[in-house]
């Protein structure tokens, strides 16, 4: 199963001829390739798979994959340690 992960375009700028960028999830800064997404600007959210920009999403739906987020993690804390 592959995710793709949604973050916050802080900064874009071109490397070696191919469009890059800076993407903030939720405070950890990485960084992404743009080249599938030429319109993509700062200040935009897209979804992030393993380094590449995949497709560009609304603040809208980024809240609800974040909250989505918080539910898993919330509801694996409630489960039990496998190696006790």
């Amino acid at each position: 199963m592959c995710l793709g992960v949604p973050g916050k375009v802080i900064e874009l700028y071109e490397v070696n001829g191919m469009k890059m960028g800076k993407v903030d999830f939720g405070g950890a800064i990485k960084e992404a390739c743009f080249e599938y997404l030429p319109e993509i600007e700062v200040g935009s959210y897209a979804i992030i798979h393993v380094g590449f920009g995949l497709s560009e999403v609304d603040e809208e739906e980024v809240e609800k994959t974040y909250e989505l987020f918080r539910e898993i993690e919330s509801f694996s804390e409630k489960l039990p340690d496998p190696k006790k």
